[in-house]
């Protein structure tokens, strides 16, 4: 049966820079996409379907309101498609879980029926993020996050960890607490350097809604990571190192320090 990947999606560079009219916001961002996920098993079927498994599988409380169902819904297609999805990501964790899922879902149709030429649009429709998670490569988003821009990706393979201390933070109230203050415009440039001179507006609002979040962040300062930061909207914080085997001695070591935290040990795409 096919399988793919919901790649967990993180924002190694994530720049407010205004509020705008329709009540979404201004933004410039780099989109990163680690090597793990969730997964989704597809067959063919006489109507669509939608099943939930793994850990996080319990905090998806309408599964026919869930993003998997609403991307299906929006693909045309000569016969259904019976989707098992097992939920490995944290919700509302800054991931872009739900996301990264409707991405792999179009990459399916893709694979069993092709895509229409609109399925940009009708991916944005879904969520901004959701674009970006399609192809789940390194770009730049701008807009609300859905004009997306090719990237130099001198990161792909760089060893990284990402820490959630199991707490959901949902987007819009951290976006509500940012100070409207632009502190401006993204860096030029490829991955590193914008990944290393960028940072990410929300993660002061952020932490004012969730001050553990503070926590993780020191924690994974406190290691031998060269760079730390929350993605999106929190709470989860990733952390890049120069290689595997450092980001997995670190993982064990803040296992230890924090038992309850969950963790997701990866490589750049």
């Amino acid at each position: 049966m096919p399988t793919e990947t919901a790649y967990a999606k993180i924002n190694l560079a994530l720049h407010v820079r205004r509020r705008r009219d329709d009540g979404y916001h201004e933004l410039e961002t780099l989109f990163a996409f680690v090597d793990a996920g969730d997964r989704l098993t597809a067959r063919p079927a006489a109507q669509d379907s939608l099943q939930l498994t793994g850990e996080f599988a319990d905090q998806l409380t309408d599964p026919f309101g869930n993003i998997v169902a609403k991307a299906l819904s929006a693909l045309p297609r000569s016969d259904g498609m019976a989707i098992t999805l097992e939920k490995n990501l944290p919700v509302a964790a800054g991931l872009g879980g739900g996301s990264a899922d409707a991405g792999a879902v179009f990459r399916l149709v893709r694979d069993a029926h092709g895509l229409p030429e609109d399925w940009p649009q009708r991916a944005a429709r879904l969520g901004a993020d959701v674009p970006a998670c399609v192809e789940s490569r390194a770009c730049i988003g701008r807009g609300t996050g859905t004009q997306l821009e090719p990237i130099d990706n001198d990161m792909a393979g760089r060893a990284v960890l990402l820490v959630n201390p199991r707490v959901p933070l949902a987007t819009g109230p951290v976006f509500g607490a940012w100070d409207g203050i632009d502190r401006g415009a993204m860096p030029q440039g490829g991955a590193e350097q914008i990944a290393t001179h960028g940072r990410n507006d929300l993660q002061s609002p952020a932490i004012s809604l969730c001050p553990v979040i503070a926590d993780v962040l020191a924690a994974l300062r406190a290691g031998p990571a060269d760079l730390v930061r929350m993605s999106g909207s929190g709470a989860t914080c990733f952390a890049l190192y120069p290689d595997h085997e450092t980001m997995q001695a670190a993982a064990s070591a803040l296992a230890e320090e924090q038992p309850g935290w969950w963790q997701l040990q990866g490589r750049l795409r």
